[in-house]
């Protein structure tokens, strides 16, 4: 389609990101993901220490456990919807309004666990308005990514995508580590039989003030500039998401095999770890909540390490070089952790974490890259959330039940290794799309 008003489109262009806008985009989008993600992420936490108790009472421990996980896994299920449904909006009405709504809907799930009754109190309707509240999760979670990258990565002036892009991607750490110490603080504050009896619904219910917060950031944020100009042009895609299948399905076979490794892994070091330490190895709770937040500001400074460096060297060959990384630690990992060593294990997570950072901190800027401006949010985000889901959503329930039926880490290190591989020749695959000399804003 052709510009059908040249003056208007001009405007747009004219109209793009100033300095000060970029960096109040770079923040929201930092702000927003993190809380977003720390809704997503106590619910993990909670999966891996009280759920089994609350809501699966009736099963043994190991599969209270292992029930619990699941769930977890539904929520990654539904991102596909989520995306499809958050990138159709988002490529025709625009990416702020998304990312209000996709804030909006996680805040009302994520309140709705922590007002919850158990199965003690209502039975299997319990466990049943859990699955349905992890769904809305998802849908939310699925939407959220590609909003907020593409609002960071066409905002930024060439040159500096990987960097700006990776302002959306430290809200995963950060999510984490924010979730880790609301819950290391309330834990710490109650007795264990106050823990499990109440305390662990005040990290889900003080969701509601962040949710405020990060509402009250983002409808200050301009519109991207790149959607403006589509609007303005009136070339915007009335259905992004068939044409992103018809005009790049290898795009989106790539890209969603690329983040299968650092998904899985990711969340076998964000919720699976935790149970682990604690029920397997029987090392004290907060000892495992301190490792995991060592290695979650491991990954956070690694991602945004990556993303400047990919601005300079392009995406690929730092995606490699994480992939190659996650497909040799494993194995040390495991050995690692199962000292229970506390210097041990925090260089495992460290170790761990980076390669994962190198992954992760040039996605934003790779997949934005991958898509035409008309359908890049549904493009993104489809391939974002089907990684999600063929790689995180069910890989700690998978950990769990390999630690079980094996009864050693070295089964789980050997599920970490296949998922690496996947992701690694993938990424093999995928062509460069950093080019350095291009003249002008990413379009």
């Amino acid at each position: 389609m052709t510009s059908t008003d040249p003056a208007a489109a001009g405007a747009a262009r004219a109209a793009g990101s100033t300095p000060s806008q970029i960096r109040r985009v770079a923040v929201t989008s930092a702000i927003g993901t993190t809380i977003e993600w720390y809704d997503f992420f106590i619910y993990a936490t909670a999966a891996a220490l009280v759920f089994s108790g609350q809501f699966f009472s009736t099963l043994s421990p190991a599969s209270g456990t292992l029930a619990a996980f699941a769930t977890l896994g539904v929520g990654l299920v539904a991102r596909p919807l989520g995306g499809i449904v958050w990138g159709h909006f988002g490529d025709l009405v625009g990416r702020k309004a998304m990312l209000v709504a996709s804030l909006l809907l996680m805040g009302v799930a994520t309140v709705g666990v922590g007002l919850l009754p158990t199965y003690a109190q209502i039975g299997v309707a319990a466990p049943v308005l859990l699955v349905v509240l992890r769904l809305l999760q998802g849908l939310s979670a699925g939407g959220e990514w590609g909003g907020a990258a593409l609002m960071s990565v066409e905002h930024a002036p060439p040159g500096r995508r990987g960097r700006y892009g990776s302002f959306p991607q430290i809200g995963v750490p950060a999510g984490l580590i924010l979730a880790q110490l609301v819950f290391l603080v309330v834990s710490n504050l109650v007795t264990p039989e106050q823990f499990q009896a109440w305390g662990w619904r005040i990290p889900f219910l003080l969701s509601i003030v962040l949710v405020v917060v990060g509402l009250v950031i983002r409808l200050r944020v301009e519109e991207s500039p790149v959607f403006a100009e589509l609007r303005a042009q009136r070339t915007r895609s009335r259905a992004p998401i068939v044409e992103v299948f018809r005009s790049r399905p290898r795009e989106l076979v790539l890209a969603s095999l690329s983040f299968v490794a650092n998904n899985a892994i990711g969340y076998v070091f964000l919720a699976y770890l935790l149970s682990y330490g604690t029920q397997v190895l029987e090392v004290p709770r907060n000892l495992m909540i301190l490792v995991v937040i060592v290695g979650s500001v491991s990954w956070l400074v690694s991602i945004v390490g990556a993303a400047i460096w990919s601005d300079r060297i392009g995406r690929k060959p730092v995606y490699l070089t994480g992939s190659v990384l996650l497909v040799l630690w494993p194995v040390p990992f495991f050995l690692l952790i199962d000292t229970r060593a506390v210097a041990l294990m925090i260089i495992s997570v460290i170790v761990l974490t980076v390669a994962l950072g190198l992954s992760y901190g040039p996605q934003s800027a790779l997949f934005a890259e991958m898509f035409e401006a008309r359908y890049r949010y549904s493009g993104a985000s489809f391939s974002y959330a089907v990684g999600a889901v063929l790689g995180g959503g069910f890989a700690p329930l998978i950990a769990a039940a390999l630690q079980s039926g094996f009864g050693t880490s070295m089964a789980v290190a050997g599920y970490m290794v296949g998922v690496a591989v996947l992701s690694l020749v993938a990424v093999l695959v995928i062509r460069e799309t950093h080019r350095p000399a291009a003249p002008g804003p990413l379009s």
